[in-house]
């Protein structure tokens, strides 16, 4: 997901100027739970490889070691502090508690799908490491779909971008990857919220 207030021309000239580097703190930080353009600065990172600035293999081991320890780190962030922070969110939003529980339960049921196929989705991304300590996923689960995602979330990126990059513009590759997991952050959205809206409404009319 890309953020206005980082323009794409920053974020390849930090990767530029920073190579490999650029794109293993970037990913990192988002997937702990920062929410920086880490996506956009993978997808330059594999732009870069595809006009010869960068190697593939570095760019692509450097996006997966960044998504997994960004992740590990938002996960124990999660588990040792996150379920209290989020009763203070949900006290700000007037978000029952009650209702707290049922999203943690639900998340908890799905955590495995979540984390894998998190980073595909907008802002799920940023949130599923966190979101899976506070639902106390078991650390080597988390561990496997983490490092299986991380591997095939960057591998399509940077293959993505590697490649495609040749034939449209980055811009346009950027703005479609967005636009993609905006998309699927709608349908997790609905996949969440309908079935709850569902139940709710029986009960009332019970």
């Amino acid at each position: 997901m890309s953020f206005e207030f980082v323009s794409l021309e920053t974020i390849r000239e930090i990767a530029h100027q920073y190579g490999y580097w650029a794109v293993f703190v970037g990913i990192a930080l988002e997937n702990a739970g920062i929410p920086l353009p880490g996506e956009t600065i993978t997808l330059v990172g594999g732009f870069l490889a595809g006009s010869g600035e960068l190697n593939y293999w570095f760019v692509l081991g450097s996006a997966i070691a960044g998504a997994i320890l960004g992740d590990n780190f938002g996960y124990w962030l999660g588990k040792w502090g996150g379920w209290p922070l989020l009763l203070r969110l949900g006290n700000l939003f007037r978000i029952r508690e009650e209702q707290l529980h049922e999203v943690k339960e639900q998340f908890r049921q799905n955590a495995a799908r979540a984390v894998f196929l998190g980073r595909f989705v907008a802002l799920l991304r940023i949130f599923a490491g966190p979101l899976a300590g506070i639902a106390q996923m078991p650390y080597w689960k988390f561990f496997l779909c983490n490092s299986a995602g991380a591997t095939v979330w960057a591998s399509v990126m940077v293959s993505l971008s590697y490649f495609v990059g040749n034939i449209i513009s980055l811009e346009k590759l950027v703005a479609w990857v967005a636009q993609f997991a905006i998309l699927a952050l709608i349908l997790v959205v609905a996949w969440f919220v309908i079935p709850m809206w569902l139940e709710t409404r029986k009960a009332n009319h019970l």
